[in-house]
């Protein structure tokens, strides 16, 4: 209904500026036929004008709706269904087979998947998990796993040091992820908020950077 009503007043605009011409080309006494014709066609012109200009305002809107709508449905390893929707569907949506492969089932409970206190939201796989900032559709999502999960989950006072009372995660003093996994020369990257975290697939070391001081891993 609120579509319709965009197009009926696009084209009815339309049509008043086609009349408007047409009381300006009455003025005159000179080819009427002429004139007539002419304002035939700006009358055309502009009401096809005021529907496509409609039309493609409401194939826009229709095509937003689907971006906010977005949902993928995934199955859990005991069967459960699992349906993911905002950034997190969209990033899922968006991975490669092998991310999705080693990613590999979505788990379910009240420590899989949610909202953290500050806002981040996330869903646990069994190989990894996804995060964001937000569940806007339109916010950036990014895959952590590995030994840079592990390292990245170890609870940290706010100096990044490990402490049975401190924060891990996203909640912790590394925050939210800020890239996916990346390798170069045989190092593994991730980046976060206030830091990084490698791993050496050659050494099996990892770092852990937090405001540019390198940390104890555990």
């Amino acid at each position: 209904m609120k579509h319709n009503s965009v197009t009926r007043r696009l084209v009815a605009t339309a049509a008043a500026v086609a009349i408007g011409t047409l009381g300006l080309a009455g003025c005159s006494n000179d080819d009427d036929n002429d004139n007539t014709s002419a304002v035939s066609s700006a009358v055309s012109g502009a009401v096809e004008s005021g529907t496509s200009k409609a039309e493609s305002a409401i194939s826009s809107a229709k095509s937003e709706v689907a971006d906010d709508d977005k949902k993928v449905e995934l199955t859990a390893p005991d069967g459960a269904k699992v349906t993911l929707s905002g950034s997190i569907a969209a990033k899922y949506d968006s991975a490669t087979e092998a991310q999705k492969a080693d990613l590999g089932k979505p788990l379910i409970g009240p420590e899989a998947a949610g909202e953290g206190e500050n806002g981040v939201v996330f869903q646990q796989f069994e190989g990894g998990v996804i995060t964001a900032k937000d569940d806007d559709a339109d916010t950036p999502a990014y895959i952590t796993w590995g030994k840079i999960r592990d390292a990245w989950n170890v609870p940290r006072n706010e100096e990044g040091a490990p402490s049975p009372d401190g924060k891990g995660g996203s909640q912790g003093p590394l925050g939210v992820a800020t890239s996916d996994e990346t390798e170069k020369d045989g190092v593994k990257e991730s980046t976060f908020e206030h830091g990084k975290i490698t791993w050496t697939e050659a050494t099996d070391k990892v770092e852990v950077t937090v405001d540019g001081k390198v940390v104890p891993t555990e």
